[in-house]
């Protein structure tokens, strides 16, 4: 390619987890080494960032990351809080310091709204404890349904998109509108990049994608997931704790069940939250979906990588702005 890293889109990495995202972007960031372009990769998993969540989280090992420079790894301590808004910020000066440099960068992460917060455009607007103190008071006092007839009125478009018997979302919206004066709708994230990019998404049978998350809860087992929950469970803070796999073995420690049934347990929700991950990301329409067993995987990527530097995707990534997520859950 002749196009400056510059002028290069960021590429995003995504998919359900056990389907190979460190491994592809890695080797990605090697296939561009052999064209004479040095790539970084910028971690958007939301628990890799903690310290001593090694195991548990599946980072790249210290080879890999000798092989490959790794950026927003073991950034903070367990017991500090991460949140999407403040990932946001850091993985934004990240990629910018990187291009910068003329370095590639490479986003790798199965956490949906933190690989989106990096590229997309998303705000997270502030809270403030007064302002939500007085609407939790309303509604204890008028009710949920008095709440959401004002949020009718005041923004429609995103009443039609909420539950009423959801009064925290009720809430969080009108907390929203007061400290910006702006609808909460215009805070929804939608499908348009406000740093170019391109997202590839790795995909595979959902028994293959089972049997793959089995070898990895039974390698987690064996490289001593055990110790390490052990060595860092009374650091763990209410955010870090929810990592996928800590409270079984705390359990475990505990007394609540065996070791078998811990790692059983493991393996099913890493199985349910594969699932979420891919209607997560399936809602996305500009991510180019690849086989991840493919054994042409990588010259595949390069291909879309390449088609997207060129401009191939540009008009119909401009249509996905059209869509706008529905269904955020809970994400300030």
């Amino acid at each position: 390619m002749s196009l400056g890293v510059e002028h290069s889109k960021v590429i995003s990495i995504v998919g359900p987890t056990a389907s190979g995202k460190t491994g592809l972007g890695i080797a990605v960031a090697k296939e561009f080494a052999r064209r004479g372009v040095e790539a970084h990769i910028i971690n958007a998993d939301a628990y890799q960032m903690y310290r001593g969540m090694d195991i548990g989280t599946a980072k790249a090992t210290p080879a890999e990351r000798e092989e490959v420079p790794h950026h927003l790894i073991d950034i903070i301590e367990p017991e500090e809080t991460m949140s999407v808004a403040r990932f946001q910020d850091m993985a934004r000066a990240c990629i910018h310091d990187l291009l910068a440099q003329g370095i590639r960068p490479i986003l790798v992460g199965g956490s949906g709204l933190y690989a989106r917060a990096a590229i997309d455009d998303i705000s997270f607007p502030g809270t403030d404890p007064e302002v939500r103190s007085r609407l939790e008071e309303r509604e204890r006092q008028e009710g949920a349904g008095a709440l959401f007839d004002e949020l009718r009125e005041k923004d429609p478009v995103a009443a039609a998109r909420m539950d009423p018997r959801n009064p925290r979302r009720t809430i969080r919206a009108l907390e929203v509108i007061e400290l910006t004066g702006q609808p909460y709708s215009a805070s929804l994230p939608r499908y348009r990049y406000v740093i170019p990019s391109v997202q590839i998404g790795l995909d595979l049978p959902r028994e293959e994608l089972d049997q793959l998350i089995d070898k990895r809860t039974a390698a987690m087992r064996e490289q001593g997931f055990v110790d390490e929950v052990r060595r860092i469970r009374s650091k763990l803070g209410a955010t870090a704790a929810r990592a996928l796999g800590y409270q079984q073995i705390i359990d475990m420690l505990d007394g609540l069940h065996d070791e078998d049934e811990a790692f059983a347990e493991i393996a099913q929700k890493t199985k349910r939250l594969a699932r979420k991950q891919m209607g997560w990301f399936g809602r996305d329409p500009r991510i180019h979906w690849l086989q991840a067993l493919n054994p042409d995987l990588v010259s595949n990527a390069m291909g879309v990588i390449d088609a997207a530097d060129a401009g191939e995707y540009d008009a119909i990534d401009a249509k996905a702005d059209e869509y706008v997520q529905h269904h955020l859950g809970d994400i300030h």
